[in-house]
């Protein structure tokens, strides 16, 4: 089974989510492509745990990194867009989160701020603000219509990462 399915850079908990009860409908996750269409695959229900970790220099050295969760009784599922999956069986008295405290949750939040938020916001700065400050998109409506849009979907996108990132902060 192929579902459609957008989460966006602050969703990641909201993923796990949605993954975890997916299994535990009987729909085992396999894998995610490009532009959010998650495969499953039938299988008998049952209660596993997801995480998501963002980590692209930890990909460097991927084996390694790789087997850091193994050992802890992770599955390694795949990497998509920077993020990696990872899966087990939940265990009553158990952890059920591959972060082992909450420094290192907030190290994975940094790695995406600085891993998709910074890139973004070169691209806003650099192309989106400039291309409608300038006169040249007034001669062409549809192109202005579209850095408009552009623009105000960027503001959503910072404003939205923003109140997790120093929510997540006021967490700690």
């Amino acid at each position: 089974m192929k579902q459609l399915k957008l989460f966006d850079i602050t969703q990641h908990i909201e993923e796990q989510e949605y993954l975890h009860q997916m299994h535990a409908k009987g729909w085992k996750f396999k894998h995610v492509t490009f532009p959010g269409i998650y495969s499953f695959e039938k299988v008998e229900p049952e209660t596993m745990i997801y995480q998501l970790d963002y980590n692209p220099d930890g990909l460097k050295e991927k084996q390694e990194y790789v087997q850091m969760f193994k050992d802890c009784g992770w599955e390694y599922i795949q990497e998509f867009m920077g993020y990696s999956y990872f899966r087990k069986a939940k265990k009553e008295k158990e952890d059920e989160s591959i972060f082992c405290d909450e420094q290192s949750r907030n190290e994975m939040i940094n790695r995406v701020f600085k891993g998709r938020l910074v890139p973004m916001l070169f691209i806003f700065c650099g192309c989106i603000i400039p291309g409608i400050l300038t006169g040249t998109l007034q001669r062409n409506k549809m192109i202005l219509i579209l850095y408009i849009v552009l623009f105000v979907l960027y503001l959503i996108i910072f404003i939205q990462f923003a109140c997790f990132y120093f929510k997540e902060k006021d967490n700690d």
